[in-house]
């Protein structure tokens, strides 16, 4: 059998089960445990499951599925947040941009920007940004986070210290009035917060599917965020609850 017929018999028997134990792949495709393992990691640096002790889940289960598979979702609603965002840039400045379908939407509301320089730790950011040749922009390097198209750890958190920014734009898996912003990722999470530490204003770009859903680890308090974008369609009561707390809202 070849390798790419075996990870297709694989992802369909996660995506059936939700989840699968190395054995037990290993005993339904008759391969060792080591070419499972092997072939695990491989789809989970594709984004494809998401490994966890013993086997592999899907990664539906295990939150947010890739950016590839969310570019479409709310497409209307991401890109008038988008235009919004992009309307909070000043000329001259220097902001961030983070990884997310949402922070996408609104890199081609920049192009009318004087002297505007873009950091980011997103590669699909950087190639949208790529259209806009007067646009200053900077990759910050890092370990690839391949479902996201996002650059994290220890060698991105070092490069922002080289830099002073005005603003932060960043996409959220999660937004809790009372909890705060939430993730799904250790090693992205980590990164984010010393994104936000660097950066004096912090705006977060999040559609209504985005409030008052939690996830696994805390990025920050509601407090840390100085705007939030989102859409029409947000409910009255988690945007009453910010605006009681001090934070701008903006719906679009």
């Amino acid at each position: 059998m070849l390798r790419a017929e075996r990870k297709q018999q694989i992802l369909d028997y996660i995506a059936v089960q939700k989840s699968a134990q190395v054995s037990d792949l290993s005993d339904f495709l008759n391969v060792s445990l080591a070419t499972i393992r092997r072939d695990l990691n491989e789809m989970e640096d594709d984004g494809l499951v998401r490994r966890v002790h013993g086997g592999a889940i899907s990664v539906s289960s295990s939150g947010e599925p890739p950016v590839l598979q969310r570019k479409n979702e709310q497409w209307e609603a991401k890109r008038r947040i988008g235009e919004a965002a992009a309307e909070l840039v000043l000329d001259g400045e220097t902001i961030i941009i983070t990884s997310g379908t949402t922070t996408e939407a609104m890199v081609p509301f920049l192009a009318a920007k004087k002297n505007l320089t873009v950091i980011t730790n997103a590669i699909n950011i950087a190639s949208s940004l790529t259209r806009y040749p007067d646009i200053s922009v900077i990759v910050l390097g890092g370990y690839l986070r391949h479902s996201e198209f996002s650059l994290v750890g220890h060698l991105t958190e070092q490069a922002l210290q080289d830099f002073r920014v005005d603003k932060v734009f960043h996409g959220i898996f999660g937004l809790d009035p009372d909890y705060g912003l939430t993730g799904t990722d250790v090693k992205e999470v980590q990164t984010d917060r010393h994104i936000i530490l660097a950066v004096p204003e912090l705006i977060i770009l999040a559609d209504h599917t985005k409030f008052n859903r939690v996830g696994q680890i805390r990025l920050a308090p509601i407090e840390a965020v100085s705007i939030v974008v989102t859409d029409q369609e947000t409910s009255k009561d988690p945007i009453e609850a910010l605006l009681a707390k001090g934070i701008q809202v903006i719906q679009a």
